[in-house]
């Protein structure tokens, strides 16, 4: 059975006009995903084609936070800014609210921030 949730808030009206403001027809998993002792929490969505998505908040943290991928990840920062390195790449590069970035499979990524961070997570792509 299928839980349909309206989302908007204030941050979303200031996104790029690529990014969507709401899903519609989604299940959402009740329980949340936390990582990091409660710096990272997210919920996971599934669309009725079986896509998946998880929609999440990383806070503020003195050290950066290494998540592992398992599949293509697509990471949409919706409102903060954060610095991200990929993979094994030298260097880090700031990502800020409407901006994205890419996570091959079988990789990683390590992000910092100093102020609360809003994303999607589009698993996947």
């Amino acid at each position: 059975m299928f839980s349909y949730y309206y989302f908007e808030s204030a941050q979303y009206n200031k996104m790029d006009k690529n990014m969507q403001n709401q899903f519609d027809s989604v299940s959402i998993r009740k329980k949340a995903n936390v990582h990091f002792e409660g710096h990272s929490v997210s919920h996971m969505i599934e669309f009725e084609d079986g896509t998946k998505k998880t929609l999440g908040v990383i806070l503020p943290t003195p050290t950066s936070l290494t998540f592992k991928t398992h599949v293509p990840e697509r990471i949409e920062i919706i409102s903060g800014k954060c610095t991200v390195q990929i993979g094994d790449e030298p260097e880090a590069k700031i990502y800020s609210s409407g901006e994205s970035f890419n996570v091959p499979e079988n990789s990683k990524f390590k992000i910092m921030t100093d102020e609360v961070i809003d994303y999607i997570c589009h698993l996947d792509e």
